[in-house]
């Protein structure tokens, strides 16, 4: 599709049908990549070692970590972008958009470096028990040595989306996954490398994703571009980025300390209890994912009609696009709390691992049809650049309510209260949510009559 065709399917296109045509790809690209996730701790499973499925348990969070990064430039210039794109501004939309690359390269080869050197105290922090350490820190150098490629890929998958170029930023995303996949079992059976060949076959990956994004910039694809003459150190341009990246990197760094607190008080009970959890960490992902998926599919829309001033095409796309993901989020709501036990027995043949992950995986079943809702509203804020509103929601279910409650109630109720926290966390951030999505609809609404006496 051509850039002008798809701005003017974001201006004037059925929300279904474009909802749909943009969201597919990326759900095809996040199950791929939420599929790799599972597959790769099928591979680590199959060396037959607790310990190294306790150290990708470990190593999730910062890998989390390393995602925020680029999502904090990504989603921070996506925003700015589809809104600067449907005001008419193309030249503003490249500033930002070359601003933000530039930016996560500097920052990302500074984590790396400091990363490796600390490598050891940061896998204590998130978990790392004695026995686990070993494998997590052979796992981890690698990892986080070569995470610059993340961190771009995570920046101009976002950038690529925010102009509707959904379709090619799921090819760049599956494209990875896929190779993950292929290379995961060469690296680790054939090359003898074990879970050191599941960390290079991840990194090699990665780098091949990150090309083929920059073909999209290279050969002019879009309407925007991230050459270095657009690249600008402008204090506005800075605070446009980050208004929306700073609420997503807290977010994402929350959910990483909740996952460090949560490993960290499994591995009192045990390194069968950090695995299990590590292994419904990777299922709930799939979900979590196809629901994020709907939601890069929804954000451009949205962002784009906001800043085209066309608030009736907001509306519907946030009813459309909640419907959609409560769908999916009740849907694997009912399958996890049926087959849970079979689930996690395909991850490993440890009866106690089997049996805490099944309680987990079933704990957490419970609220996953609000997951869409949550999702969506949060999205909803980012594409309008409410930054207040997106840094409260950021900092809620993981700072306010899931880090405490995990914290306080495993004292009480011993491994139940680990995973009973997760639920509750879930019910009082849709709530808070609830009460934001109501006082911003009655906002967006002042703001249209705004406009249109404005306009009249």
């Amino acid at each position: 599709m051509k850039p002008s065709e798809r701005q003017e399917m974001l201006r004037s296109g059925d929300i279904t049908r474009v909802l749909i045509k943009l969201s597919s790809p990326a759900i095809l690209a996040m199950f791929t990549i939420a599929l790799y996730n599972v597959v790769d701790t099928l591979y680590i499973g199959l060396l037959n070692d607790t310990p190294s499925i306790g150290a990708a348990a470990v190593l999730f969070p910062v890998f989390m970590i390393i995602s925020s990064i680029g999502l904090m430039f990504g989603v921070g210039a996506g925003s700015a972008i589809s809104r600067r794109l449907g005001a008419g501004d193309a030249a503003s939309a490249s500033r930002i958009a070359a601003t933000a690359y530039y930016s996560c390269i500097v920052l990302g080869i500074a984590f790396s470096i400091a990363g490796v050197i600390a490598i050891e105290p940061v896998l204590k922090v998130f978990g790392a028990t004695d026995t686990i350490l070993d494998r997590a820190k052979i796992y981890g150098s690698i990892i986080i040595g070569g995470s610059i490629f993340q961190m771009l890929n995570m920046c101009l998958n976002n950038i690529v989306r925010s102009e509707g170029a959904s379709a090619y930023s799921g090819r760049a995303m599956i494209t990875g996954a896929v190779l993950n996949m292929v290379l995961d079992p060469i690296f680790m059976f054939g090359f003898d490398m074990g879970i050191a060949g599941a960390a290079l076959a991840t990194i090699t990956a990665q780098l091949i994703s990150q090309l083929y994004l920059i073909r999209f910039f290279a050969k002019k694809m879009g309407v925007i571009s991230i050459g270095l003459r657009h690249y600008a150190f402008s204090g506005v341009i800075y605070a446009e980025i980050m208004k929306i990246g700073v609420p997503t990197f807290i977010r994402q760094v929350l959910v990483s300390v909740a996952m460090g607190v949560m490993n960290n008080a499994a591995a009192v009970f045990g390194d069968g209890t950090v695995a299990a959890v590590g292994i419904v960490t990777r299922l709930l992902t799939l979900v979590i994912y196809i629901i994020f998926g709907l939601g890069q599919g929804f954000q451009p829309i949205a962002g784009f009609n906001y800043g085209a001033g066309q608030y009736h095409r907001v509306r519907k796309s946030l009813r459309v696009t909640i419907a959609f993901s409560s769908g999916v989020g009740i849907f694997f709501s009912i399958l996890f709390l049926s087959l849970a036990p079979t689930l996690v027995s395909l991850f490993s043949r440890d009866p106690r691992v089997v049996a805490v992950g099944a309680r987990a995986l079933r704990f957490s079943a419970v609220t996953l049809m609000f997951l869409g809702f949550q999702n969506t509203a949060g999205i909803f804020f980012q594409a309008l650049g409410k930054g207040r509103e997106t840094a409260f929601l950021a900092m809620s279910r993981q700072g306010l309510f899931l880090v405490p409650l995990l914290l306080v109630l495993p004292g009480y109720l011993g491994i139940d209260g680990i995973l009973i926290s997760q639920p509750i966390a879930d019910i009082l951030t849709v709530a808070v949510t609830g009460i934001l999505l109501v006082f911003n609809s009655k906002k967006l609404s002042k703001e249209e009559l705004d406009r249109s006496v404005n306009l009249g």
